[in-house]
């Protein structure tokens, strides 16, 4: 069973029926720019084109902008095939008149397509910043940073999906979960000190202006928009 997760105006029984009869958690977010960037986690993302196509362009731009490694699937109608294109970066694409075996088998095959962390279980490496997840420690440039247990998990967390913008909603969701009530500020004051700690205030913790954070690979042009400090609300 999946977690799937539809970006739909009209929703499940509009946009693709079939769905509503599997046995997949579903949840149903609206069709807009913002859901899509604060979009929980999710084993699968489907975007319905069938009303606008335009839009459900867009949309998949903005999926692909913040996110790589989740599978997306487009649904449209039989006459939006022809719009379609590999530019869209989608990993499959369903017509909204599929039935229940055609739906799952769908998404069940992006799944097992869905890049996996490989390597060594545990350690991710992107430069010279070292994330050792069964030690919970890291290191930059060599040296062991002295990270809280909240530093340590956005730390890893970004470093897990390097180049992809997070948004503050998103990030305080995922690392701190829903049951969280601190507000979106909480973000930026831990990127602050993740920086200082770094001691590389812009290179490692770019800040996308209007959008939110992420984490650099060695190279990557950062946008960064706020002060040294990371303390600006520029993003």
């Amino acid at each position: 069973m999946a977690d799937v997760l539809l970006f739909s105006q009209a929703g499940i029984e509009h946009a693709l029926p079939a769905l509503g009869l599997l046995a997949h958690r579903l949840r149903v977010a609206p069709a807009t720019a913002a859901s899509v960037a604060g979009a929980p986690a999710a084993d699968v993302h489907l975007i319905d084109g069938t009303i606008d196509l335009s839009l459900a362009k867009n949309l998949c731009g903005v999926f692909r902008a913040i996110e790589s490694k989740t599978p997306l699937i487009l649904v449209v109608t039989e006459g939006g095939l022809p719009a379609v294109s590999q530019e869209w970066g989608i990993d499959d694409v369903v017509l909204r008149t599929a039935g229940p075996a055609e739906v799952d088998a769908r998404i069940r095959l992006v799944r097992v397509h869905a890049p996996v962390e490989d390597d060594e279980p545990g350690l991710v490496v992107i430069g010279e910043l070292v994330i050792d997840d069964s030690s919970y420690t890291a290191r930059y440039r060599g040296r062991t940073l002295d990270l809280t247990y909240k530093e340590f998990e956005l730390l890893r967390y970004l470093a897990a999906h390097p180049d992809h913008v997070f948004t503050r909603e998103k990030l305080l969701a995922d690392v701190w979960g829903y049951d969280y009530y601190g507000g979106t500020r909480t973000v930026d004051v831990h990127v602050r000190r993740l920086r200082a700690k770094l001691g590389d205030q812009e290179s490692i913790i770019g800040t996308v202006r209007n959008v939110g954070y992420r984490l650099l690979r060695p190279g990557a042009a950062s946008d960064d928009a706020a002060d040294a400090s990371g303390g600006g609300r520029g993003a």
